[in-house]
């Protein structure tokens, strides 16, 4: 009995490094993708998911995965890819005119929308918990989109559209995946899709690099590379409810990068909403 509760206690450990570590590869990504500059949108998401491919790739062969799909999960793998595309590109773009916190942390509302897309795609019933935390991070958000602001609000919305887009995306993987599509095979098709529709626009607009901004794409692709295989390795650890309020570790390292590198300081208006937006997800943590 000991020795299980021990070992219980172990993967829990390993369970929260991992996360803290997928959380700081994506803050790595968000903090590459900014240093690289005026780089086109396009020509950013096509480096991330070129490399997000190819590890995904390197996963099928090690486990002996072949691509199959049964038919009818193929639409909402489909949407996943689609929505999932969308998420990308909002944030990648919101990350050029948002301080490095406040894009994560609108990217971190992701969970709450999962939420309430859960009811449309899965037919799953919120319980009240569930309904007052999404009440409560939208209200977090407001803070930080601060709407009204003209052009300066503009980029917080698009990325908080992308938090929207991320979390319908995370609900179209749970459906395929209770469907039995493994992870690596969802991966690969959201990277591969991603890679083929944005082609012709990243030809149209492709735009030099200078060698740095080549480093600085290859490195956010790595840099995701590691926050996606850690976040795998997790959840394989632990459950979800146990270590996924560490998940939002990734604000406090993308906040520090944009101090540190960009002397970005949030204002009184973002800490509230990070307040509220964390102090949720740790109430629905404990409550869990």
């Amino acid at each position: 009995m000991k020795e299980e509760i021990r070992l219980e206690k172990d993967r829990k450990i390993k369970g929260i490094i991992s996360i803290i570590l997928s959380a700081a590869g994506f803050a790595g990504m968000a903090f590459f993708v900014k240093l690289s500059g005026d780089v086109p949108t396009m020509q950013k998401a096509m480096f991330r998911n070129c490399v997000a491919a190819l590890i995904a790739f390197v996963m099928m062969r090690q486990q002996g995965l072949h691509y199959s799909v049964p038919k009818e999960l193929r639409i909402p793998l489909l949407l996943r890819c689609c929505f999932g595309t969308l998420g990308i590109l909002c944030n990648f773009w919101s990350i050029t005119y948002l301080k490095l916190g406040d894009a994560s942390i609108l990217q971190k509302m992701a969970p709450f929308f999962a939420i309430v897309m859960s009811i449309f795609i899965l037919g799953e019933k919120p319980n009240k918990m569930a309904i007052v935390s999404v009440l409560l991070a939208l209200l977090g958000a407001a803070f930080v989109v601060k709407p009204g602001q003209g052009i300066v609000g503009l980029p917080a919305l698009v990325a908080l559209f992308g938090g929207f887009s991320a979390g319908t995306a995370y609900t179209f993987v749970r459906k395929v995946g209770l469907g039995g599509v493994k992870g690596p095979v969802v991966v690969f098709s959201f990277s591969m899709f991603s890679v083929l529709a944005l082609l012709p626009f990243f030809l149209l607009q492709y735009k030099p690099m200078t060698a740095q901004q080549t480093i600085f794409l290859i490195l956010a692709g790595c840099s995701a590379a590691v926050g996606q295989i850690f976040v795998t390795k997790a959840y394989a650890y632990a459950p979800a409810k146990e270590i996924s309020v560490f998940d939002y570790s990734q604000v406090l390292f993308a906040a520090v990068l944009g101090f540190v590198v960009f002397g970005e300081i949030p204002d009184v208006y973002s800490f509230v909403g990070y307040a509220l937006i964390f102090g949720t997800a740790l109430w629905k943590w404990k409550k869990a």
